[in-house]
């Protein structure tokens, strides 16, 4: 099947008001949209070249009480930086949001690192920690360990990721590692990387950016982000396998979407697609439909 655009968008969130952090050229980016133990939806976004610090991201937190509402209601900014922490100052990146045995886990990068938070009501987050006191769970093999989205099949979580570096190729790869407890993950496997988005990224990590895989009558459709702002593209792929959908081999590809950093959401029977509005300063969404590829 082939993802498709069923309709016309709606705006769910516009550019925030940071008080002290405001900045002209600040961006709502990479985001997560879950349902909390109350029935409410929650939005929380990356804004990007903020005043807050060295890397300029934080995240700021939207809720409504409708997945079709437009415009939610605006209620913060959720979460910053801890440098305390070993995370990096400002560079807060990706949220990712599923509900596990009655408890959220919020998956998110420090710049560097993958980490991890937990609530109980699905708004409240506090971060966990490991042996070292640190919320972090592990990094690489590229550098800049960004935009988690997991995905748990059976017992096993599985967490894409990507990351980059500035030589060798690939030059960016979507990663998976799996784990069975949240505390133990596997040696990284690289699912997709190279092809033509490679060949036509504008930049060398921009080709595997925000990764998203949903599972459909037992294949797995890969969102794998290429281009942001108006001309934003993101590139779908289908597999049988959710740890392989090519390196440098384009032969799984299924469409294209005009979307830049899409989150699937599937309620009540229907899937709905959130992306970047293509000027950056908000997110919309719109229902999707599958179509014979």
């Amino acid at each position: 099947m082939r993802p498709q655009i069923d309709g016309e968008w709606w705006q769910i969130a516009a550019n925030p008001d940071l008080g002290k952090y405001n900045s002209p050229d600040q961006q709502p980016v990479d985001f997560a949209v879950w349902q909390a133990a109350d029935g409410t939806w929650q939005l929380w976004s990356c804004i990007r070249h903020t005043a807050c610090g060295e890397k300029t991201r934080l995240f700021y937190r939207w809720q409504a009480g409708s997945l079709t509402q437009s415009l939610w209601d605006p209620v913060g900014i959720a979460m910053e930086a801890e440098p305390d922490l070993a995370e990096t100052s400002g560079g807060l990146q990706a949220p990712d949001v599923i509900e596990h045995q009655g408890t959220y886990l919020m998956f998110y990068g420090d710049w560097s690192r993958i980490c991890l938070a937990t609530s109980r009501d699905g708004k409240l987050f506090t971060r966990t920690r490991n042996q070292k006191g640190q919320p972090d769970l592990f990094s690489g093999p590229f550098t800049n360990t960004r935009d988690p989205m997991v995905l748990k099949i059976g017992h096993t979580f599985r967490c894409y990721y990507t990351g980059h570096r500035e030589s060798g190729n690939p030059k960016a790869a979507v990663f998976c590692r799996t784990s069975d407890d949240l505390l133990h993950w596997s040696e990284p496997v690289t699912v997709a990387a190279g092809g033509a988005p490679a060949r036509e990224s504008k930049w060398h990590g921009g080709d595997c950016e925000c990764p998203f895989v949903v599972e459909l009558s037992g294949l797995y459709y890969l969102f794998r982000n290429q281009r942001y702002g108006l001309d934003n593209l993101n590139i779908q792929y289908c597999s049988p396998d959710p740890l392989y959908f090519g390196v440098d081999d384009d032969s799984l590809c299924v469409g294209t979407l005009p979307v830049a950093a899409p989150e699937i959401i599937h309620h009540d029977g229907q899937h709905y697609i959130a992306a970047l509005l293509p000027t950056l300063d908000g997110i919309r969404m719109a229902k999707l439909s599958w179509l014979p590829s």
